[in-house]
């Protein structure tokens, strides 16, 4: 039986609010996409994730959604979402949407509903309501991913309802039978369009404890500087979210997508995102027994250079031996990749061995926009922010606004993403890497991505192939991706000096010439250069 298609898939995740603007109003929309679909097929990936599309005021750039089975006015209509989902499965390009079950925009109709509608109204129970306590403080110590308590008070019912993150996006009660049927009816109203599956927001956080019981703190002497970063994170969120119940939810949404494979396009693909007590909530659940797939933030979080941030995930997966990764370095919501680990001054090799070895591990594998063009982090001011946790933080953390500044595409007016005033500014750390000036650089980082994804797709080891890691001391990282008669052994150079990998097989394995920097075989040796990547094919029997 042959692997559903997401099983090894390359998705390219595009926000699309800085992808390109069509209309010249700043913002990116869904014609911008369409536009750039034969961009997006030529780097060789299986599809795209979008971000949310729906109609949203914005508070959290879309992930405050007001309406689940519409499109975002200055994204365009249903008709334009129609035809560029048309228009990519006509290239073959699968498309997922992002879908943020977990919690509405505070005016959406079911909230409003909720909160008008008196205790005993029909959508009474949707949102998680709850009494103050007797000085009108909040009901218990639940904390805001966002800052503050988790509570806001609303005297029209007297209560305080739930948000995990800002005080305008109040929690669904998945509890609640006739809340949850509606969630589970958004995928069905989506996957009937055609879509090929969903990303899930928060895909730990659908479950709450009923009868709201604090969280524990975080012990003192166990705190590091993550903790710190944000007062949220000095507790455990055992009772807010990442209940083990949850799993049950995930499996109730897998099954409900599942229903729908074979309609129109075939096998459908939902995953999740995943932070905060991964195994307990279903992140490394079977395609069985929860979600398909799904990512954390481990990788994503890590700021080090050091291979132990790949090789102790790993670690954890391997303990989970039916469940199959979905792999990210970078996205919305996170410094970008090369910055992250590399500083303001970054060389270039570090992005390309970077990206290597994301295509390289085992999973399903996601890419940020600009990832494949090595674009680093943009630097702005706290005038230029739209992202509130940045105007939180400010001048702690700046926020996400930083990777989420508009794609580089020319060398003209704005980059080439818009010809109005652009929502944010396009960086100054981004001159030179635009797409045009890349493309027909056989040496530039545009051109490698294609090549080492081309390699990928090519290889039935690399695509669906198992991982084994080598015993290895840092700054290496080596493993073999391993397929029935083929096996392929990558080697990676976390440093800014030469390194030396032996290993006995080595003597029978035959260098590739896709390679991130040089890499020289002698023996039962390979050289590499500072952050170099090689890749050799053993011999087989």
């Amino acid at each position: 039986m042959a692997d559903p298609w997401w099983k090894g898939a390359i998705l390219y995740h595009v926000y699309v609010r800085s992808f390109f603007d069509s209309d010249g109003d700043g913002h990116g929309d869904l014609p911008g996409v369409m536009a750039k679909l034969d961009y997006i097929q030529s780097l060789g990936v299986d599809g795209l994730w979008l971000s949310p599309i729906h109609p949203s005021p914005n508070r959290d750039w879309g992930y405050d959604i007001a309406d689940f089975e519409g499109v975002q006015h200055d994204y365009g209509s249903p008709e334009d979402f129609q035809a560029l989902l048309d228009e990519a499965h006509a290239r073959g390009l699968k498309v997922v949407l992002d879908e943020v079950l977990s919690h509405t925009s505070d005016v959406h109709p079911w909230f409003v509903e909720s909160l008008t509608g008196g205790r005993d109204g029909p959508k009474a129970d949707w949102y998680v309501w709850a009494d103050p306590k007797l000085d009108g403080t909040a009901p218990n110590n639940w904390l805001s991913v966002f800052g503050g308590p988790a509570w806001a008070y609303q005297p029209a019912r007297r209560q305080h309802y739930h948000h995990k993150f800002l005080r305008q996006q109040p929690k669904l009660n998945w509890r609640s039978p006739g809340a949850r049927e509606a969630a589970l009816s958004v995928l069905d109203h989506w996957l009937e369009k055609g879509v090929d599956g969903f990303r899930l927001d928060v895909a730990g956080t659908y479950l709450h404890d009923a009868a709201l019981t604090p969280n524990p703190p975080v012990p003192l002497d166990q705190r590091r500087g993550l903790h710190w970063s944000h007062a949220g994170n000095l507790q455990f969120h055992l009772n807010d979210s990442n209940l083990e119940e949850n799993v049950e939810m995930l499996d109730l949404i897998r099954r409900r997508v599942d229903a729908w494979s074979g309609v129109n396009q075939g096998d459908r693909f939902v995953f999740g995102e995943f932070s905060e007590e991964e195994a307990r909530c279903g992140a490394y659940c079977t395609p069985t027994e929860g979600l398909h797939s799904g990512y954390t933030f481990v990788m994503l979080l890590a700021r080090k250079l050091d291979p132990s941030f790949v090789t102790q995930h790993y670690d954890t997966l391997a303990t989970y031996p039916g469940h199959w990764p979905t792999v990210s370095f970078s996205n919305h919501d996170v410094p970008r990749t090369v910055s992250r680990f590399g500083g303001e001054d970054a060389p270039p090799e570090l992005a390309r061995m970077l990206f290597a070895l994301l295509v390289a591990l085992k999973g399903t594998t996601l890419i940020y926009q600009g990832e494949e063009l090595g674009l680093p982090q943009a630097s702005l001011t706290r005038d230029q922010l739209r992202d509130p946790v940045g105007d939180l933080y400010w001048p702690y953390d700046g926020g996400r606004d930083g990777c989420r500044t508009p794609m580089p595409w020319t060398t003209g007016l704005n980059m080439g993403f818009t010809d109005g005033e652009p929502w944010l500014p396009l960086a100054v750390e981004h001159r030179g890497l635009s797409v045009e000036e890349q493309a027909d650089d056989p040496d530039s980082m545009l051109a490698f991505a294609r090549e080492m994804i081309a390699f990928r797709k090519a290889s039935p080891a690399m695509t669906v192939g198992d991982i084994a890691f080598a015993r290895v001391d840092a700054p290496l990282v080596a493993f073999v991706r391993e397929y029935d008669d083929e096996a392929v052994v990558c080697v990676f150079n976390f440093s800014d000096q030469p390194q030396v990998f032996d290993h006995p097989t080595l003597s029978v394995a035959d260098l590739l010439p896709l390679r991130s920097g040089e890499a020289e075989l002698r023996g039962d040796s390979v050289g590499l250069s500072p952050y170099a990547a090689c890749f050799l094919r053993l011999a087989q029997d």
